[in-house]
Formats: C-alpha cells, sequence, structure tokens
C-alpha cells in the first residue's frame, strides 16, 4: 500500500564480537525501550518504539504517535492479530513479551490482574541484526540509519582494540554478589512445603505434574548488560535476551523455546524435562548424566512432557504432521543438563502462529500436566505472582513467523529490588529435599555471574 511506511537498510562489515555490540547499542538505549535477542547465532537489538501493542483483560491496544486503536471483545489473539495487521509499516519485527499470568485469559481462569499488560509488543524505530562478520542496520528515518551505522563502526573499532590490548591474557572472573548459603537457605522451608502440598494434590489425582518455583532476592545492585555479557559467555542457552522493557528490566539465557513457528507455517517446540547438574569434572558429569537417563522419576516426567506437547501440537497441525523429530536427549544448559526432546509440525489451512501460540503457552515444562489445572494450581498455592518468569519473550515477523523463548535462568529488576526465580518440576515421586536442590542448581546459571552495579565500566 503506498500509505505505508518502510525501513532503510544498511549491510555493513563488522569485526567484534556481536555481542559485544548488541550490548554497546543496548548501553546507548538505557533510557528508552530496548531489546537484545539472540537466536541461533543472531543478535538482534531493537530500539525505541515506533509503535506498541498491548494486550490485557480489557482487550487489545495499539499506540502510536497518531493515538491509541483498541479491539475489545472475543478472542484475544485474533485481535492481536488484527492490530497488527492494521500497521502501516512494510517488512516489521515486533519484540515483546508474554507474562506467565497471559496464561490465566487463554485458559479462562478467574484471577485478579495487575495494571501490568499481559502482552506487550514494540515495533522499533531502530533494529540491528547481529552476525560474525557481518551486521544489518535498519532505520525508519535516514537521519537515524546513518548515525546508527556511524555508532556501530565506532563501537566495532572499540572493542577490536581492546581486544587486541587484553590479547593473550586469562578472563577476569566476574565479581559474585550473592553466595552459595542463600541459593540453598532462601524460602527453603516455605518451598519444601510448597512440595508436599504439590504431591499432595497429585496422589489426589488432581494433577499429574506442577512446577512449584521459588524466588530469591538479591540484595545489591546489578548491572544487567555486564550481566548479560557475562552470563552467556559462560552459558550456553537455546536463546538469550536482556531487556529494558516499560518498568522493568531483565536479562537471561533461555534453555528452550516455547515455539517457533516458520513463515511457510512449520512450528517445533523443545520441551526440557529431567535436571542433573553440570559441574566442572568430565567424569562426574557423566555418571550424573547416566543417572539421569536411568532415572524412573525423571523419565515418566519427560514422558508426560512430550505426550502433552504432542497433543497440543495436533490440535492447530494438519493430521499427520506432527513428528517427534528428537527424544530424550541430553542438552547442556550452563549449569545443569536436560533430557530434551523436539517435535514439529505443519499448521493446518488458516491457523497461524498465533494458533500455535494458544495452545502450547504457557509452556508444559513451566506449568504442568493437565495445563489449566496446573496453571490454576500455581495461581493459588505461589505466594507472588510471576510475571514474567516463565512467560515469553518473542519476535513476530510481518510474514507469519514467530519465535517465542521461555523466561527462565533470567535476572529481573524493577526499581531497587532485584530477584532471581528458579522452580522444578513436581511428581508423584517427587522429595522436597531434591526439588529444593534442583531449583539451587538452575538458579547457579545466572547467579555465579550476576555483576554488581559498581563493577560494571
Amino acid at each position: 500500500m503506498s500509505h505505508q511506511r518502510h525501513y532503510v537498510e544498511r549491510r555493513v562489515s563488522i569485526s567484534a564480537d556481536p555481542i559485544d555490540l548488541a550490548a554497546a547499542l543496548a548501553k546507548a538505549g538505557l533510557d528508552t525501550t530496548y531489546f537484545v535477542y539472540e537466536r541461533e547465532g543472531e543478535w538482534s537489538v531493537a530500539l525505541g518504539a515506533a509503535f506498541e501493542l498491548t494486550a490485557d483483560v480489557h482487550g487489545v491496544h495499539r499506540l502510536d504517535p497518531t493515538g491509541k486503536q483498541s479491539w475489545t471483545g472475543g478472542d484475544c489473539l485474533v485481535a492481536v492479530e488484527a492490530a497488527l495487521a492494521s500497521i502501516p509499516l512494510r517488512g516489521w519485527r515486533a519484540y515483546g513479551t508474554a507474562s506467565f499470568e497471559f496464561a490465566y485469559l487463554l485458559h479462562r481462569i478467574e484471577a485478579t490482574h495487575g495494571a501490568e499488560p499481559l502482552l506487550y509488543l514494540t515495533i522499533p524505530q531502530i533494529e540491528v541484526r547481529l552476525r560474525r562478520g557481518t551486521a544489518l542496520v535498519r532505520a525508519l528515518i535516514p537521519d537515524e540509519l546513518e548515525r546508527m551505522v556511524d555508532f556501530l563502526a565506532s563501537s566495532d573499532r572499540r572493542h577490536a582494540r581492546e581486544m587486541s590490548d587484553v590479547a593473550g591474557l586469562p578472563p577476569v572472573p566476574s565479581p559474585q554478589v550473592l553466595p552459595v548459603t542463600v541459593l540453598e537457605t532462601t524460602g527453603a522451608a516455605k518451598y519444601k512445603e510448597l512440595v508436599t502440598a504439590a504431591t499432595s494434590e497429585i496422589a489426589a489425582r488432581r494433577l499429574h505434574k506442577v512446577i512449584a518455583s521459588r524466588v530469591v532476592p538479591i540484595p545489591a545492585p546489578v548491572d544487567l548488560i555486564a550481566t548479560y555479557v557475562t552470563g552467556r559467555r559462560q552459558n550456553t542457552p537455546a536463546r538469550s535476551f536482556v531487556v529494558n522493557c516499560r518498568d522493568l528490566k531483565f536479562a537471561g539465557f533461555s534453555p528452550e523455546t516455547v515455539l517457533e513457528v516458520t513463515a511457510k507455517g512449520q512450528v517445533m517446540t523443545q520441551p526440557l524435562a529431567g535436571t542433573r547438574a553440570l559441574v566442572s569434572d568430565d567424569d562426574e558429569n557423566a555418571r550424573l548424566r547416566a543417572e539421569l537417563l536411568s532415572d524412573s522419576k525423571e523419565l515418566a516426567e519427560h514422558a508426560m512432557s512430550v505426550r502433552l506437547a504432542f497433543e497440543e501440537l495436533s490440535r492447530v497441525c494438519k493430521q499427520g504432521s506432527v513428528t517427534v523429530n528428537e527424544f530424550m536427549s541430553i542438552s547442556r544448559r550452563g549449569t545443569v543438563q536436560h533430557l530434551a526432546s523436539r517435535l514439529s509440525g505443519m499448521l493446518q489451512a488458516g491457523n497461524t502462529a498465533w494458533a500455535a501460540f494458544q495452545v502450547l503457552f504457557p509452556a508444559i515444562t513451566a506449568s504442568g500436566i493437565p495445563k489449566r489445572e496446573a496453571v490454576d494450581w500455581i495461581r493459588r498455592h505461589e505466594a507472588e505472582s510471576r510475571g514474567l518468569y516463565s512467560g515469553a519473550v518473542m519476535t513476530v515477523d510481518h510474514d507469519g513467523a514467530m519465535d517465542a523463548a521461555l523466561v527462565l535462568r533470567t535476572v529481573f529488576q524493577r526499581g531497587s529490588s532485584v530477584w532471581l526465580r528458579a522452580g522444578a518440576g513436581i511428581v508423584a515421586q517427587s522429595t522436597p529435599e531434591r526439588e529444593l536442590e534442583e531449583t539451587c542448581e538452575k538458579l547457579q546459571s545466572v547467579a555465579r555471574h550476576l555483576v554488581p552495579s559498581e563493577f560494571a565500566s
């Protein structure tokens, strides 16, 4: 359409590590909305907001400089699609978040919601997609494109000089702000009670599995961008991200995706369930791996998750297209190793990525089985609302593609409050002591890389 705006683009060469340039771009956008999202070797950086879209219990709302439009009534995700289709911009990519509590709306669970939107999407004013050796710079205003190309070039030169200055030197260990004993003891007694409550409901056959989580406050201010860079160099996530969105900042190393949808309609999901620690000793890791692969409790928990994922995909995919592409392999994710499977299918005609999102969100491995009952159990039993923890960070493209990372292994910051959160899958054979230990193993993926604000350059 002739009235639609479009991005101006330029591809440039880079020599620095994409993660360093992504961090530099995020720092440059500290006073505005930014998303850094890593997927399969590409760091995408979104700066500023040309269009914003929010969804809550009252409807879907699109905001831009011309004002606000709303879609109310009917299906929420149909309204989200309509709002995105109304955006007068070619070639857009939206970046956003879905809180765990969005599941209450999708699964029609009566609940009290706060003021925060349950779904938030932004289409940036400036976008940079970084890969090893190259960067694609996009902007809605030509002058902003030139400014960003210049900034990227200067940052690239500076990081190249810094790397040459420190070549051959050992890496500097990251400062620690949280002793391991804090992870082991904070809320431990209440968490064990939560696990016991969950196993009681499972014994009563009201649930098969539920993920119970706990919060660990951080006593010192943290530099989120420095923590992200430090932690990413030591983690092996499926996706990673650092975000400044509204009044919340967070950085994380997601072990799995909620879903991945291609422009051609292939949808994939990647449940991880079953956990053992990763340590510095290879022989011990091999022993723990063998233990994981032979543990009846872990195997049953994982198999239940894969079965439900298969059923969910079958609801939106062509008959006979759903396949288990990978079953019970081992994925190494930072300080833990998981049983991992991958499933895929082709969307039925008329279904979109949002139809897949509706059945797959929240992730089985962050909610439970049956999903609706598990989500409601979490609402009733956990002391704090989850917010983005076990929700999703996502990208949505104009051509129908979608990529949504599960928000785990993440540090959150709102105002002066900083916290971590971790959970474990509770099944009939669970014990409070082992599930608490598992949360500690997961928390270490982030906790050992926290960089206090005073240490950041």
